[in-house]
């Protein structure tokens, strides 16, 4: 059985796996589906429709699923999705969706600090990290093993590609293409994230044609349009320049310089 504080609040129709530990003075709200092996430490509010996956562990104060701060919200149901094996750490806060029957998406693995954000109808990946104060509008889409820095904010509707990092106290208003590092206020891209790429096993020669590319993009004369015709002819054969050239082709946004 579930192992629930007697200070903690419970309702009738959340669901809690029997391996989960819920602490002192929690919430649980309505339409709330806890999954196996979650522990809710103290104080912790989850509010509902929200389904959260096995493994996850909520610090003090954290505050997930609560409605959109959306001002078109009028109480339509809109949902929180959160999977498996993820740390929110104190004062994290998540937000279900706006528009009717749309969820906010939270993925695997990730590593919430102290006061991250997360806005209506974000999308965030796995192995994702988010330095204390990281914060992200409404419709931001994070990849896989991007680094949101402290203290920094992005504007809604961006991406962040994978494997990217943000710099801290950086402001962030169109996308940061996967594989970059994105720092200062207004944002710059300072150059290729090789020391995160080498932690994550990518072999050096894919690497070298990552810094190549970048070079194409942000180191030549070219427009955008003539640098993904470069991208294209120069390294056909190279998965990630070719998933770089994708990401800048499909930004509506544009993209960070």
């Amino acid at each position: 059985m579930a192992r629930i504080h007697s200070t903690a609040i419970i309702d009738p129709t959340a669901h809690i796996g029997q391996t989960t530990q819920v602490g002192p003075y929690c919430i649980v709200g309505a339409g709330v589906t806890l999954g196996e092996g979650c522990r809710l430490h103290n104080h912790v509010t989850i509010a509902g429709p929200t389904t959260i996956g096995d493994g996850n562990e909520f610090y003090p104060y954290t505050s997930i699923g609560q409605r959109s701060q959306d001002l078109k919200y009028e109480a339509e149901p809109t949902y929180l999705e959160i999977g498996s094996n993820n740390c929110f750490r104190e004062f994290v806060t998540i937000h279900r969706a706006t528009a009717p029957n749309t969820a906010t998406k939270i993925g695997n693995h990730g590593n919430y600090l102290a006061y991250a954000h997360v806005a209506h109808d974000c999308i965030v990946g796995d192995h994702v990290i988010f330095s204390n104060n990281g914060t992200l509008a409404g419709h931001v889409v994070v990849g896989d093993y991007a680094v949101i820095g402290g203290l920094s904010g992005v504007h809604q509707f961006c991406r962040i590609g994978a494997h990217a990092i943000i710099g801290g106290c950086t402001k962030i208003v169109q996308d940061v293409p996967p594989f970059m590092i994105a720092d200062g206020n207004p944002a710059e891209i300072r150059g290729v994230n090789f020391v995160g790429l080498e932690r994550r096993g990518f072999t050096p020669e894919s690497i070298r044609e990552l810094r190549e590319a970048y070079k194409v993009v942000y180191r030549s004369n070219l427009n955008t349009t003539q640098g993904l015709e470069a991208l294209r002819s120069q390294f056909p054969d190279s998965e990630l320049v070719v998933h770089l050239a994708e990401f800048i082709a499909t930004s509506e946004r544009g993209i960070v310089r």
